[in-house]
């Protein structure tokens, strides 16, 4: 497919989606939220600005490493093969300078306006999903989403710290909620492109160990996702106003979960992963309604 050649013209709109715009704009949504859960007032303005323009970045920067090393499978997929590498608007060299720019310049822009901690860590997190788990994690083993799903989770301290300058209690429990739905979050995902995945050397949990088993880690996970929810109140954190909220929600991912095990809707995979995006942009909306109220 390389040799289709980089003949399509690349517009601003494929080095745009190589950066995830979507995934990315939650990842600064959670970094915002910890922005604000970390300070009992508003957020400095230039690190409101600078530390999400600075994650951004080197978040979107991590994402093309993640369509260049994955670019000879997505030819395979469905849902990847429209992709700018595969479909020859941008070569593997062009994505690589890419990534090596924006990245530095996100650094450039969190060292110098923002603070070092936040800064190492935002590349710690961009090593952990651009080489760990793309490069060796997502082929190594069918747990791959979970030890991987640190570097997703990393955004709501990366907030932080930013503001605080270190990286405390409440920074890392926001982290382990994100850890804890990465994994209910993405293996309906996985169920659903089941078929794409057994076409790759990728080896997804539905692919090495059959649709029940993953059905069940993903309520087990759920399970731990629910526990870790509720932190924020018993740490004291938070508040009823959003304890209440993240039962409701959180009963709405029990749900799904166990609707996902019990039965055979083909659709129902796909309806649990869109509501495990909607449950944690709710929870994180939550969170810092409370923090106000």
């Amino acid at each position: 497919m390389s040799e289709l050649t980089i003949k399509k013209s690349a517009t601003w709109r494929d080095y745009y989606e190589m950066c995830k715009p979507r995934v990315v704009m939650m990842m600064v949504l959670t970094a915002l939220v910890g922005m604000f859960l970390a300070v009992p007032g508003m957020v400095p303005w230039p690190i409101l600005w600078w530390g999400n323009l600075g994650i951004a970045l080197v978040a979107g920067a991590g994402a093309v490493v993640n369509h260049l090393i994955d670019h000879r499978i997505d030819v395979l997929m469905q849902r990847t093969i429209k992709r700018p590498i595969p479909q020859g608007k941008v070569s593997p060299v062009q994505a690589l300078v890419f990534a090596c720019v924006i990245c530095l310049l996100g650094m450039a822009i969190l060292i110098v306006f923002v603070n070092p901690l936040c800064a190492w860590l935002t590349l710690a997190s961009f090593v952990g999903y651009a080489i760990i788990y793309t490069g060796w994690l997502k082929r190594a083993t069918p747990q791959n989403i979970v030890i991987g799903g640190l570097s997703g989770a990393m955004p709501p301290l990366l907030g932080w710290t930013a503001v605080t300058g270190s990286a405390d209690p409440g920074g890392l429990l926001l982290v382990l909620i994100i850890f804890a739905w990465t994994p209910p979050h993405f293996w309906p995902l996985a169920i659903h492109r089941k078929n794409d995945y057994a076409k790759t050397d990728i080896p997804m949990l539905p692919v090495t160990h059959g649709e029940q088993l993953t059905k069940l880690h993903t309520l087990l996970y759920t399970v731990l996702m629910l526990l870790a929810s509720v932190l924020p109140y018993l740490t004291g954190m938070s508040g009823l106003p959003y304890l209440f909220s993240a039962l409701v929600l959180g009963a709405g991912f029990l749900y799904y979960s166990i609707a996902l095990m019990l039965t055979e809707r083909p659709q129902l995979a796909m309806k649990t992963f869109r509501y495990s995006i909607f449950y944690l942009i709710a929870l994180f909306v939550a969170l810092l309604i409370d923090h106000y109220l």
